[in-house]
């Protein structure tokens, strides 16, 4: 009775010594090599807010394919984006501008010759609070409240009410194609509010019936209301739409980029193919921006 107790312990012993060398040594949790060999399993994706969403339903979808895979996906603005794409420390930028001629100048610089990706289009939506009853803008006027010429909604035919300013911060890609398309350059006025993120300026725009902010399409939700814009004064005025921003009839419209390495990873590599594939397009559509395929 011993001896057979004494199989059956050693049995045991020699199955679990087995496991252990299954898990240590070939991942048996699907975990990447560790050292340099690990970083082909993993993909750092980095830089507009505005993509953040559509970038983390990439990773979802993309890591169901790929099991082995993980994709990091993480915001800070285009700028911050580009900037961990210069320096290494992001494997793809993502961008809702695109990049400058300098930036691209110190990419090649730092080895990390960039390669552009569009793999989506973006409708800027103007918002105001929902009880605010203006429901339509022209780009001119959108002009004169955001750098300080108009200052109260009497003055584009709405309530006896101050205008509260609320914006993207600097390093935001948004607050670049904003100020660049719709300011023609201009600064904002001084007393604009600026926020770390479009779901805050969301959130500040729902919070006060005299607010006025612009996100992404992929932003919108009925706590706040999309003005229609006109091109210019006595123009019709078009709603921020799928099908208005695929025509161009919207005129506040901007591709979504991706930049990575002429020769990136095959990780990387086949991430990028996919973004642009009808799957990858799909979920561009699900988060609420234009597939461009």
């Amino acid at each position: 009775m011993i001896g057979w107790e004494w199989r059956r312990v050693a049995r045991w012993a020699v199955l679990a010594a087995f496991f252990l060398l299954l898990v240590t040594n070939r991942g048996f949790f699907a975990r990447p090599p560790e050292g340099a060999a690990a970083t082909e399993f993993v993909l750092q994706l980095k830089g507009s807010d505005t993509m953040v969403n559509l970038g983390q339903a990439w990773a979802e979808r993309f890591m169901k394919l790929h099991p082995d895979a993980f994709i990091a996906v993480t915001g800070g603005g285009s700028g911050t984006g580009i900037a961990a794409f210069i320096n290494g420390t992001a494997d793809i930028a993502m961008s809702s501008r695109p990049m400058k001629a300098k930036e691209k100048e110190l990419a090649r610089v730092r080895g990390r010759p960039p390669v552009e990706i569009i793999a989506g289009l973006d409708g800027l939506a103007v918002v105001v609070h929902p009880q605010n009853p203006v429901d339509a803008l022209s780009l001119e006027e959108i002009k004169a409240i955001f750098t300080g010429a108009v200052t109260n909604w009497r003055e584009v035919g709405g309530e006896d009410l101050p205008i509260i300013l609320m914006s993207r911060e600097t390093a935001s890609g948004t607050y670049v194609y904003f100020r660049e398309q719709v300011l023609d350059n201009e600064e904002f006025a001084p007393h604009t509010l600026l926020l770390t993120s479009s779901h805050h300026v969301i959130e500040g725009v729902a919070a006060s019936r005299g607010a006025i902010g612009y996100v992404g399409l992929g932003y919108l939700s009925d706590r706040v209301k999309a003005v229609a814009v006109a091109a210019e004064p006595g123009a019709e005025p078009v709603p921020p739409t799928e099908e208005a921003v695929k025509s161009g009839r919207y005129p506040v419209v901007r591709p979504l980029f991706l930049y990575a390495v002429e020769n990136p990873k095959a990780l990387a590599r086949e991430f990028l193919q996919w973004t642009i594939s009808p799957e990858g397009q799909a979920a561009v559509a699900d988060v609420g921006y234009v597939p461009v395929r």
